[in-house]
This record gives structure tokens, C-alpha cells and sequence, in this order.
């Protein structure tokens, strides 16, 4: 039996309220309205902190966008989580990253599986991931992605967007779906997601900028969002 208002399995539910125990609910600061139908959320990742706390916390049917190799069991999962997640990303001593992903690897493949992940690529197999969230936005389920460039490591100053997310847009605009775009950053250090208003993707169009220069325009934005917050300049409505 799914839960109807996540599409999450019981088993899964009941490993979330597990997790909840150790993990305190964060703040959500909206500037406008809350994500609705037909919505794109652009998060920063901040390694494993972000999409946790959105999967324990964040009240709306959503899916993420995540890397393919978290999709495809075990093997892949502890290769990805050794090699590229614990060293490249953490910095984590390469000999210690494979022991750590060893122990962990279990238990994030199976949470992974009962996220219903929608995989990304860098290939021409990316149109899978285009075709699937899609039918999920036509389901009225809302996507978050985390569009950084974190080859080198997860930063507080995000460096750049991937653009991926621009050519899902310019799809479903095709398919009669004006997807509204929002701008998120989480502030792990006050336990705080910060949003920004939704904007048209229509709207975006009307800049005439290049894919990776409204990619880049958003990462900008994310970046402001924190530095606002933090200094205590931003107008916002109630916590949701």
C-alpha cells in the first residue's frame, strides 16, 4: 500500500518516522507561496543534509532528480558512494571512504530504492530522465533538484548550475506545461530552507539568455538567498 500523499511505500514510511527520532525537523521560509502544481524546485545539496531533511520534512508529493548509479543496487551504490561521494565529494582518506561505504552501503541502497528516485545522466540517455519527470509532473507530483556542479566538493558559495533542468522546462512548455521555477538554498548551520518566489518558466524565457547562462543566473540567486538570510535581510512569510 503507497502513502497517497508521497507515494511512498509503508515499509518506507516506517524507516522515516525511525529517522526522525535522530533528526530534528528543519525551519521552511518561504518568500511567496509554497512550491504548487506543476513545479520545479532548485536546491543546493550540501551532500547528504538537504535531501534528507526534504524527504523527512517537505509536506508535498515530490520526486528528486538523483545520480543513476544510486539506482542501480549494491555494487553500483558502493562504487559511487567510495570512489565519488566519500572521496572526491567528502575528501574523505580513499582507504576509509571504502571501509565507511561498505558499512553504509546497505542501508542507502535501500533508501534510495524507497525514495522513487527519477535517475539523471549525462548521456543521451538523459531523455529517460526527461520522459519520466514529465509523466511525474503530469501526475501532479512536484520535482526538487539539486543542479550543482559538486565534482570537486559541496560549498556553501555555489559555484555553478547544471542546465538540465532548462531543457525539461522547455519541454514540458512545449506540452503546454509552464512549469514554475523556485529557487531554494538550505542553510545546514540553522537548519533552514529558504525559498524563493516562483517565476514562470515562461517568464525566464523572456530574458533571451543562453541554457547555461539562466543555469548560471539561479545559481546566483541561490547564493543571494543564503547571504540575505544570514544577515538577517530577508522578508518572509511564516514558517508552513
Amino acid at each position: 500500500m503507497k502513502n497517497l500523499k508521497q507515494g511512498r511505500k509503508t515499509w518506507f514510511r516506517g524507516l522515516k518516522g525511525f529517522l526522525k527520532i535522530f533528526i530534528r525537523k528543519p525551519k521552511f521560509i518561504y518568500l511567496g507561496d509554497m512550491p504548487g502544481q506543476n513545479s520545479i524546485t532548485l536546491s543546493n545539496h550540501v551532500g547528504a543534509s538537504a535531501p534528507v531533511n526534504y524527504e523527512l520534512y517537505f509536506s508535498q508529493p515530490f520526486r528528486f532528480w538523483g545520480t543513476y548509479e544510486m539506482t542501480m543496487g549494491l555494487k553500483s551504490t558502493y562504487k559511487y558512494l567510495s570512489t565519488t561521494y566519500l572521496h572526491q565529494k567528502k575528501h574523505i582518506n580513499k582507504h576509509f571512504a571504502k571501509v565507511l561505504a561498505f558499512i553504509i552501503c546497505p542501508f542507502v541502497n535501500l533508501f534510495y530504492k524507497g525514495l522513487r528516485l527519477i535517475p539523471t545522466y549525462n548521456n543521451y540517455r538523459l531523455r529517460s530522465t526527461i520522459r519520466e519527470s514529465v509523466n511525474a509532473i503530469k501526475n501532479g507530483e512536484k520535482l526538487i533538484i539539486f543542479p550543482e556542479d559538486s565534482s570537486k566538493g559541496y560549498f556553501d558559495n555555489l559555484t555553478s548550475f547544471f542546465a538540465g533542468f532548462v531543457l525539461l522546462s522547455k519541454i514540458c512548455l512545449k506540452q503546454g506545461i509552464d512549469l514554475s521555477v523556485y529557487v531554494s538554498y538550505y542553510v545546514k548551520e540553522k537548519r533552514a530552507f529558504i525559498f524563493d518566489k516562483g517565476i514562470k518558466f515562461s517568464e525566464l524565457l523572456e530574458l533571451k539568455l543562453p541554457d547555461k547562462k539562466l543555469a548560471e543566473k539561479m545559481c546566483l540567486r541561490a547564493n543571494e538567498l543564503r547571504e540575505l538570510f544570514l544577515n538577517g535581510k530577508l522578508e518572509y512569510n511564516s514558517n508552513k
